[in-house]
C-alpha cells in the first residue's frame, strides 16, 4: 500500500489555468501522474510516469494498491460530484481537492441560483424512469453522456408531453470551445453538440402532478368493461399495505391499465417499476396512461409467470390477477421477493382468498387479510344514497419470521 497520502486534484477543462499554484506544485513534485487522456494531456512536460485511467477503476486500484511513490490522480471537476473521488476514498488513504462541478458552472453561466435545483444523471444510465423524478420540479440539472444527448432527451420528454419547461445547454465550459444557452425542445432535435455537456430545465409555467389515489374516471380504460380497474380506494389501500420506498423495485402482475403501476412510480421514483399484462388492449392503455401520468416504467406483454425472469428482484410485489396460475405466481414471487419485502394480492372469492393463504404459508410467508368494503355516495334526485363496490380480500404476505428467502 502507498506509504503517503495520494491526493485527488479535481481539474477544469481549461488545463492549468484552473489549478491553485499549490496544486500545480504537488503534480510537478509527484512521481506518478494518473487521470484521464484529456487531464494528462495539460502536463506535456510533466517528467515523472503517466498513468492513463482505462479499463475500470477495480484495474486502477490494483495496479495502485503495492505503490509507495508520490501519486496525484487527475480528476474532471469536483470528484467527489460523480466522480471517482468516494470510490478511491474507500480503497486509499486520500486527499481530495476539488475544482468547480459542471453543475455549479452551468447555473453560473444562467445566472441562477443553484441550491434548489434537483440533480440527477442520465451520463452511463439508462434514460428510462426519468420522467417522474424530474416531473413538477423547479430546476433540473442533467448529467449527460454521448448516447443520452441534448437532442435525445429533448425527444424523450417531448414524448410525455412536456412543454412547461425550457432547455438550457452548456457545453465545454471552462474550454476554448465553450458555447451555452436555452433551446426549443423541437429546434434541438436538429442540434449537434458537444459531447462535454450538461442539460438544465428550468419550470416556466405550472406542471399537473399527482398525488395518491387518482380518480379512476382520469384513466384511459377498457370501455365499456367494468371493473376492470383497482378502484382508487382498493389501490390506495393496497400501495399502503406494498410500504414503497422512494428506491423500490416493484412488479405489478396483470397491471390492465396500469393504475398500481402508474402511483407506485409516483411513490418509488427513484426506485423502477416493472409491469406485466397478458391482454394486448390493455396494455395499449397502460401505455397512453404512462403518457398522461408521466410515468415510465417497463410494461410487457405476457402471462405470469413466464416472462418474470426477465425482471430484477423485487422489494415489492402486487398481484392483481392471476388467470388461474396462482399457485405457480406466488412460488415464483415467495422466491423472487427481497427479504424484508412484501407481497399484496387482491382476491375477490373466498376460493382464491384460500388458496392464496395457503400457498403463502406452504413458502414460508405470513399472510395477513384486510376485507375491504367499500360504499361511495351517490345522488338521487336532491337526495344522496350509497352504491357498494364488490368486497375485494387485500392480502399482504411477508417472509414469516425467522424464514430464510
Amino acid at each position: 500500500m502507498a506509504e503517503h497520502k495520494m491526493k485527488v486534484i479535481g481539474i477544469g477543462d481549461d488545463g492549468k489555468r484552473s489549478l491553485l499554484p499549490i496544486y500545480e506544485k504537488w503534480i510537478y513534485e509527484s512521481e506518478i501522474l494518473v487521470g484521464g487522456e484529456r487531464q494528462l494531456a495539460f502536463f506535456p512536460d510533466y517528467s515523472g510516469e503517466k498513468r492513463v485511467i482505462k479499463g475500470g477503476l477495480t484495474n486502477l486500484v490494483n495496479d495502485l494498491s503495492q505503490e509507495t511513490k508520490k501519486i496525484v490522480i487527475l480528476a474532471s471537476g469536483d470528484p467527489l460530484f460523480y466522480g471517482i473521488g468516494s470510490f478511491l476514498a474507500k480503497k486509499f488513504r486520500v486527499e481530495i481537492y476539488p475544482y468547480l462541478s459542471s453543475i455549479q458552472l452551468a447555473f453560473a453561466r444562467m445566472n441562477e441560483r443553484w441550491q434548489d435545483a434537483y440533480i440527477t444523471s442520465v451520463h452511463g444510465r439508462s434514460i428510462k424512469g426519468l420522467i417522474q423524478r424530474i416531473n413538477g420540479r423547479e430546476k433540473i440539472a442533467l448529467l449527460t453522456d454521448e448516447e443520452n444527448s441534448p437532442v435525445k432527451i429533448a425527444r424523450y420528454l417531448r414524448s410525455f408531453g412536456i412543454n412547461e419547461y425550457r432547455m438550457f445547454v452548456a457545453e465545454n465550459l471552462g474550454g476554448e470551445n465553450e458555447r451555452y444557452g436555452f433551446y426549443d425542445f423541437e429546434k434541438i432535435e436538429a442540434m449537434e453538440f458537444s459531447s462535454l455537456n450538461v442539460v438544465i430545465l428550468q419550470k416556466v409555467k405550472e406542471v399537473k402532478t399527482w398525488g395518491m389515489g387518482i380518480e379512476d374516471e382520469e384513466f384511459h380504460q377498457r370501455k365499456p368493461e367494468k371493473g376492470l380497474l383497482t378502484k382508487k380506494e382498493i389501490r390506495t389501500l393496497s400501495l399502503m399495505a406494498l410500504n414503497l420506498k422512494e428506491n423500490s423495485t416493484v412488479w405489478d402482475i396483470g397491471t390492465c391499465t396500469g393504475s398500481v403501476a402508474i402511483e407506485a412510480s409516483l411513490i418509488a421514483k427513484e426506485g423502477s417499476v416493472f409491469a406485466i399484462e397478458k391482454n394486448e388492449h390493455d396494455l395499449e392503455n397502460c401505455m397512453l396512461n404512462q403518457v398522461k401520468f408521466r410515468t415510465d416504467f417497463t410494461a410487457i406483454q405476457g402471462k405470469a409467470p413466464e416472462k418474470l425472469d426477465t425482471f430484477p428482484d423485487p422489494d415489492a410485489i402486487f398481484i392483481g390477477g392471476t388467470a388461474g396460475r396462482m399457485e405457480d405466481i406466488l412460488t415464483t414471487c415467495c422466491t423472487r421477493l427481497k427479504k424484508g419485502g412484501r407481497i399484496v394480492l387482491n382476491a375477490v372469492t373466498i376460493e382464491n382468498l384460500m388458496q392464496a393463504v395457503e400457498a403463502f404459508k406452504q413458502n414460508g410467508f405470513e399472510p395477513t387479510i384486510t376485507l375491504a368494503q367499500i360504499s361511495r355516495s351517490k345522488p338521487i334526485l336532491n337526495l344522496t344514497r350509497f352504491d357498494a363496490l364488490n368486497p375485494i380480500y387485500i392480502i399482504t404476505a411477508k417472509h414469516r419470521e425467522g424464514a430464510s428467502k
